[in-house]
């Protein structure tokens, strides 16, 4: 994971909360919270993040 390089969600907001950050990781898509970098992250396998993407674009995922 050393030199990845994180990008903030275009999604999250400016004032420094509900921040997520997605990176291209060997062979997955990884995804953490900025606020917490260091508090590890979520592995996703291209496919699966890709269907998680389009659950919460059609609303199908209950956000906070």
């Amino acid at each position: 994971m050393n030199g990845s390089v994180w990008r903030k969600s275009r999604r999250s907001n400016t004032s420094g909360g509900d921040c997520v950050e997605v990176a291209v990781l060997t062979g997955y898509i990884g995804i953490r919270d900025s606020k917490a970098p260091g508090a590890g992250h979520l592995a996703l396998s291209v496919a699966s993040f890709a269907g998680l993407v389009a659950q919460v674009k059609r609303g199908e995922v209950g956000l906070r």
